[in-house]
């Protein structure tokens, strides 16, 4: 079969070729699937569907010739018009974003208009334009969902979808804007090769299943070890960064600020006799205590800064470009939303305190173990002195 332009090859042959090679990444996405952790199989099930059905449009195209011709046209454009919903689908569950049902919408008007326009009132060009403006669409919306990570969490794999989706896009727009330039009859049969641009943008479009699928694995895998990650650096129970955490940025925040001359404070902050609200009203409201006060103390810091629970009853708060008498006027602020607080347990008011230790960066400091330690020492000098209160090293 003779193709215009530079294309000599046959378009059934092509679409085969694709389907099976499809299919193909679909058994490995299968395989993979299974030791895939239950955070992220929902996510991986809908990239698979979406492989199953863009497979099945290309099987269409090429097998689909003893069908009527509207209702090969509908199956196939509607089964990848829906494999691209499902993949985008895919990328909101991989990104912790809850998938929205709107995005099937796109893909349900191109199975409406194809089958009008092809059974009904049979139009080539508006047929190119309705499923052109629903794949436009599907990927410009995968797109905005791999651009929701700041550019430092962009991975090889991220990269990689961007570009395929990105190639979709513009050979999509491209090939839309040729063929309705094109001269053509109403019942003219883009699958049968009589212009090459079906096959590019078939190819283009088979591209996600085939590289995709192993660029959406390292996704997945990419996801998994930042959220593990995320994990070991959290206290479970506050939500705050955990000892760990604070110590890898306070040693980061502290050499920033050696290179450039600049402030850095820290925090000790203590809750008053925390064992008499365990022992009073149990570990389930001394458990509630340790959130409202984290909940407290969030509020009280800038973007810059960093509160973490270090342990127990014990809370650090790092500040960043601030020497210690700002930063006295923070953690002042600290300990009179918590002791205002009105924390209840149970209908019964619970009086809650802080003491806190503070320390600034000084020119002999080594480390910011240095800072911490200074802090941790005027902590103990705020218990001894009668609680409910701040000392500076």
């Amino acid at each position: 079969m003779k193709l215009r332009g530079s294309f000599d090859v046959d378009a059934k042959t092509v679409f085969t070729i694709i389907s099976l090679t499809i299919l193909a990444n679909g058994t490995v996405l299968a395989i993979a699937y299974r030791s895939l952790p239950d955070l992220l199989r929902p996510a991986a099930r809908f990239w698979q569907w979406g492989t199953l059905l863009i497979a099945l449009g290309c099987a269409l195209f090429a097998f689909g010739e003893p069908l009527p011709r509207f209702v090969m046209l509908t199956l196939a454009n509607g089964c990848m018009a829906f494999g691209l919903a499902f993949y985008s689908l895919a990328l909101h569950e991989v990104n912790g974003i809850r998938p929205d049902p709107s995005l099937y919408a796109p893909a349900l008007g191109v199975t409406i208009g194809i089958f009008w326009f092809s059974a009904v009132f049979p139009d080539f060009k508006i047929r190119v334009v309705i499923a052109a403006l629903a794949w436009l669409a599907l990927a410009l919306t995968a797109l905005q969902t791999l651009f929701k990570r700041p550019p430092e969490q962009f991975s090889s794999s991220r990269k990689l979808l961007i570009a395929l989706f990105s190639l979709l896009f513009i050979c999509t727009a491209v090939r839309l804007g040729i063929y309705t330039s094109m001269d053509l009859p109403a019942d003219f049969h883009i699958e049968t090769g009589a212009s090459g641009w079906n096959l590019v943008s078939a190819i283009v479009l088979t591209m996600l299943p085939i590289v995709g699928t192993t660029a959406f694995l390292m996704l997945c895998s990419d996801m998994l070890r930042v959220r593990l990650e995320h994990a070991a650096a959290t206290d479970f129970l506050t939500n705050l960064p955990n000892r760990r955490a604070v110590t890898e940025r306070g040693a980061h925040m502290f050499n920033e600020a050696a290179d450039s001359l600049g402030g850095f404070a820290v925090a000790v902050l203590d809750i008053d006799d925390f064992k008499s609200i365990n022992d009073g009203f149990g570990h389930e409201a001394g458990d509630q205590a340790l959130v409202h006060i984290a909940n407290r103390l969030r509020q009280q810091i800038r973007s810059a800064d960093m509160v973490a629970r270090s342990g127990g009853e014990e809370f650090i708060a790092l500040f960043k470009d601030m020497d210690a008498v700002h930063a006295r006027a923070v953690v002042e602020r600290m300990r009179r939303s918590i002791e205002g607080g009105h924390f209840r347990h149970a209908d019964e008011a619970i009086p809650i305190t802080v003491s806190a230790g503070l320390s600034a960066r000084r020119h002999d400091d080594k480390s910011f173990e240095d800072i911490l330690r200074r802090a941790d020492k005027a902590l103990f000098l705020a218990k001894s002195r009668g609680r409910n209160c701040i000392e500076v090293a």
